[in-house]
């Protein structure tokens, strides 16, 4: 069962005086993430390096962002998979201070300024979503919207035409009992798509 952050985590290092700032972020996939590292390189317009990692539903991604290879976005990857870890990007953004650190250094800071990042991170299971469109009768539709608040799931979309077309974001394993609930609360006028 993986894990992911319920909340942004963020923790400065210094070592040989070069800054390590690592940001440790939920995010839904690559696309989110690319535009956190946008937002990171834009909030940090002067640092000499910004190294990643992405682990997030089977996408996953590094950059070592300039430094030797190997030696930034592998090490932030491992310890993302140590943690067990998905949905996150852990990013470390670098300010160079004039004393090279060398390859082993290197890979010790990256791996301990987003290792201390995550040491206190909140984590939450992170449970698979699914999409699930349903069509109801406009008698039924306050009944339905009551329905997806009560149960904590989202309704992402609606269209009205003939009949209320809607678009529910909710847990994998919930789809089936939801579908019976939904057929229930319309006398069997519920349809699925």
């Amino acid at each position: 069962m993986s894990h992911t952050l319920s909340s942004p985590c963020i923790k400065e290092l210094e070592i040989r005086k070069s800054r390590f700032i690592a940001y440790a972020m939920p995010v839904a996939d690559r696309d989110a993430a690319i535009a956190e590292l946008r937002r990171l390189r834009d909030e940090h317009p002067t640092a000499t390096h910004v190294c990643w990692a992405l682990l997030a539903g089977g996408q996953s991604g590094m950059s070592d962002d300039g430094e030797p290879s190997g030696t930034a976005g592998r090490p932030i990857l491992e310890v993302l998979r140590h943690h067990d870890l998905d949905g996150v990007l852990a990013a470390v953004v670098r300010y160079y201070g004039g004393v090279k650190l060398g390859a082993g250094g290197l890979v010790r800071a990256y791996t301990d300024a987003i290792a201390s990042a995550l040491l206190d991170a909140p984590r939450v299971e992170r449970i698979a979503q699914i999409t699930l469109t349903v069509e109801v009768g406009y008698a039924d539709e306050a009944k339905v919207r009551r329905w997806i608040d009560s149960e904590g799931y989202t309704l992402t979309d609606t269209r009205h035409a003939m009949l209320v077309r809607m678009t529910i974001r909710l847990p994998v394993n919930a789809l089936d009992d939801a579908r019976r609930a939904l057929v229930d609360m319309t006398q069997g006028k519920a349809g699925f798509f």
